[in-house]
C-alpha cells in the first residue's frame, strides 16, 4: 500500500556529497578518498551506537578524517579542516531533488527528514540547499544520541508524527538505512544514486521500492494502491 509519510535521509539521498571531492583531492591527492571517508564514518557511527557511546556526526567525521590522514601518511592543517567543514554545511541538492519533492508534496504525502547530522544552532545543510520548505519536520539522531539504523529512531519518528510505522516509508540512498527502517515496520525506498545498490541476501528485506532518483520514485508511487 502507498505510504502516508515519506521519511527522507539527507546526506547523499537529497544533497550531493560528491561536491566534497575537491577537498579530498587537495588533502589526499585522490578525490575518491571521499568514499573511503564516508564509508568509514558510517561504519564508526554504527560502532559508537553498538558500543553504547555517542558523539555527534560532525565531530566523528573529523575524527575519521584524522584517522585516514594518519593511515595515508598525509598531514592535515586547520585550513583543510575548516574548508571541509564549510563544504559539509553547503552541499548542493541533487538536480532532481527539488522537483521530486514538490511533486510528492503536491500529491499529498507528508514529508519529513531523519538525518545522522546534528542541527546545531544555525542553518542546517537542508536549509542551505534550499529544501526546507518541502518538509513538515527535520528529525536528527542527535536528539536520541544513537545513530541509524537503530530501530528506535524510526519508531520514534512515527510516534512523534502520530502515525503507525506501517504508514511510513524511509527514502534513502543506502541499503543499511532502508533495512533498519523496514525492521521497524516502515516501507523502504532505495534511491540508487551512483555507487549505491540494493543488498540481496536471503533473510534480509529487500527495499519495497527501488528508484534511480526522486522523479522515478514519483512514477513508482503513482502505481501503488
Amino acid at each position: 500500500m502507498s505510504p502516508r509519510v515519506l521519511v527522507f535521509d539527507v546526506n547523499e539521498t537529497l544533497i550531493d556529497i560528491d561536491s566534497l571531492q575537491p577537498h579530498f583531492d587537495r588533502i589526499f591527492g585522490d578525490p575518491m578518498v571521499l568514499r573511503e571517508w564516508f564509508g568509514q564514518l558510517v561504519m564508526y557511527s554504527m560502532t559508537v551506537t553498538l558500543s553504547g557511546r555517542y558523539t555527534d556526526f560532525f565531530t566523528l567525521g573529523q575524527g575519521v578524517l584524522h584517522m585516514l590522514a594518519e593511515a595515508h601518511g598525509v598531514s592535515l592543517n586547520n585550513e583543510d579542516l575548516h574548508a571541509l567543514a564549510a563544504g559539509m554545511r553547503t552541499m548542493p541538492a541533487h538536480p532532481d531533488t527539488a522537483e521530486g519533492l514538490r511533486r510528492l508534496r503536491d500529491r499529498g504525502y507528508r514529508l519529513v527528514t531523519l538525518t545522522n547530522s546534528p542541527h546545531g544552532g544555525g542553518p542546517t545543510p537542508l536549509d542551505r540547499a534550499g529544501l526546507t520548505e518541502f518538509f513538515e519536520r527535520q528529525f536528527t539522531v542527535d536528539d536520541a544520541r544513537v545513530f541509524k539504523p537503530s530501530t528506535s529512531l524510526y519508531t520514534g519518528v512515527a510516534r512523534t508524527l502520530g502515525v503507525a510505522p506501517e504508514d511510513c516509508m524511509m527514502v534513502a540512498a543506502h541499503a543499511w538505512d532502508t533495512i533498519g527502517a523496514q525492521a521497524a515496520g516502515f516501507g523502504g525506498a532505495l534511491i540508487t544514486r551512483p555507487g549505491n545498490a540494493a543488498l540481496r541476501v536471503a533473510g534480509i528485506p529487500e527495499p519495497t521500492v527501488i528508484a534511480s532518483d526522486l522523479l522515478h520514485l514519483n512514477e513508482i508511487l503513482e502505481t501503488m494502491p
